[in-house]
C-alpha cells in the first residue's frame, strides 16, 4: 500500500548484515513483493555484495533516492549499476534498525522518473513505523528459529566458548543431555557445526 501510493509498483525489506559478508538478494530480502523469479535471476547474474548501491547503505544511514536518469555522475554511480541489474528506473531506500540495532533498508521499486521530497518525507516516516511493527510482532518471532529457552540459553552458552562438559555444570544436566540440545540446534539452524550455528544464530538474531 505504502509503494503504491507513492508510485512505485514493488517494494522490498533489505536485511544488509555485514558489510564484508557474503550476500544474495534472495536470502537477504524478508520481505518483497518482486515478480516471481526476479531475485534468482539476479543472484545467476550478479554480484549483491559488488553493488555499489549496496555499499553505500552500508556506508550511511540517510534516505535516498537512486534514478537512472540521474544526470550527477558522483550521485549515480552508487545506485545506477543495481537499478539496470534489477531492471527498475527507480529505487527510494528507507534505512531502519531493529530494537537490537540489526540493520535493515525498505526498499520502493518503479518506473517512474523521480518522487517529490514532501512524498519522500511522508514515505519515510511511514516506513519507518511499518517496519518497527513488522519487526516485533513477525521478524523478532520468527528469529527464534523453534528453539526452546533451554536451547537458546545452551546456544548462548556455545557463543561464550564453553564445550558441553562445562555447559553441563553451568545448567546442571549431563554432558550427554547437553550433546542432545546441540544435536536438536543444529538440525533446528540447518548447519552442520558449532561455528556456523553461532553465526547463524547471530544473525538471526536469535543471541547477541
Amino acid at each position: 500500500m505504502l509503494a503504491l501510493g507513492a508510485g512505485f509498483d514493488h517494494f522490498g525489506v533489505l536485511q544488509l548484515g555485514q558489510e564484508a559478508e557474503p550476500a544474495l538478494l534472495t536470502t537477504r530480502l524478508v520481505l518483497h513483493d518482486l515478480p516471481p523469479g526476479l531475485t534468482e535471476e539476479y543472484d545467476r547474474r550478479y554480484r549483491l555484495s559488488d553493488c555499489l548501491l549496496l555499499k553505500s547503505l552500508h556506508a550511511s544511514t540517510v534516505p535516498s533516492v537512486w534514478s537512472a536518469s540521474m544526470d550527477d555522475a558522483a550521485t549515480s554511480n552508487a545506485g545506477t549499476d543495481f537499478l539496470a541489474q534489477i531492471g527498475f528506473d527507480l529505487v527510494a531506500c528507507v534505512p531502519v534498525h531493529s530494537i537490537v540495532g540489526t540493520r535493515y533498508v525498505v526498499l520502493y521499486f518503479g518506473d517512474n522518473d523521480d518522487i517529490d521530497r514532501t512524498c519522500h518525507v511522508e514515505l519515510c516516516y511511514n516506513s519507518i513505523t511499518a517496519f518497527d511493527y513488522f519487526y516485533r510482532f513477525v521478524l523478532a518471532t520468527r528469529a527464534g528459529m523453534g528453539l526452546t529457552a533451554r536451547e537458546t540459553e545452551i546456544l548462548r552458552w556455545i557463543s561464550h566458548g564453553k564445550t558441553a562438559s562445562e555447559i553441563a555444570l553451568i545448567v546442571s544436566v549431563s554432558e550427554h543431555t547437553i550433546n542432545s540440545h546441540t544435536a536438536t540446534i543444529l538440525k533446528k539452524l540447518d548447519v552442520v557445526n558449532r561455528t556456523q550455528m553461532v553465526a547463524k544464530a547471530i544473525r538471526e538474531q536469535i543471541i547477541q
